[in-house]
């Protein structure tokens, strides 16, 4: 039997989503769709482009106009590549009120659905078990306590060259939370049939073990 395609795998910030996909790609050649790019890509054009998130008309027409487009672990605007902009304070800051607009993840969506047409796709972000891609064969849903997620957070903000202590993560994944689990779009939540982990008290090889298990029981 042939491997699972697309793997959908959901979940909220710092739960171990993107070590998962990176993993996917590197053991069995699946291309990696990290969706929450697209939404930052778009976050980081409207800032420049002085389109506020209360302006939803406007942010309409920008996401109905604009050129994005992903390419594996890279985002494209206009033929540029905005991949290093996506983790700068103001985008990460504004990230959330951006994607929760429906005509901004309307659009994003449809990027997302056409980067995924490759034969061996496994896709990152909050939405994709439910709404992306419903009717992928492999559904993972990732979750861990804010605590956990926040001190992964702060951690990462090292590798990005940004400084940001557990609490300030803290703070920031509450707000991210209470906005993905509660926008009238697609909000955060595992599809009914979403294998799901908590990732809390795992290590990272725990975490893979369990879902390379899943992935290899597939074409067993």
């Amino acid at each position: 039997m042939s491997l699972p395609s697309p793997i959908a795998i959901d979940g909220p910030s710092a739960s171990g989503k993107s070590t998962v996909a990176r993993e996917l790609a590197r053991r069995f050649g699946y291309v990696v769709i990290d969706t929450g790019m697209t939404y930052r890509a778009f976050t980081a054009v409207a800032l420049d482009r002085g389109v506020a998130a209360e302006d939803t008309a406007a942010c309409a027409s920008l996401a109905a106009t604009i050129d994005l487009s992903l390419e594996d672990e890279q985002v494209f605007v206009d033929g540029v590549d905005l991949t290093e902009r996506l983790r700068e304070p103001a985008v990460e800051a504004a990230v959330s009120a951006y994607s929760a607009i429906p005509t901004v993840r309307d659009a994003m969506v449809r990027v997302q659905r056409e980067a995924g047409d490759v034969p061996l796709c496994v896709a990152v972000g909050r939405d994709m078990g439910t709404e992306v891609f419903p009717d992928a064969p492999l559904k993972f849903f990732l979750n861990a306590t804010q605590e956990a997620r926040a001190s992964r957070r702060s951690k990462q903000a090292g590798t990005w060259g940004q400084e940001q202590d557990a609490t300030e993560a803290g703070r920031d994944i509450k707000r991210r939370d209470r906005i993905d689990t509660t926008r009238a779009a697609s909000p955060l939540r595992p599809a009914r049939d979403a294998i799901v982990i908590d990732t809390t008290d795992l290590t990272e090889q725990e975490l893979l073990d369990q879902v390379i298990a899943r992935v290899s029981a597939w074409v067993a």
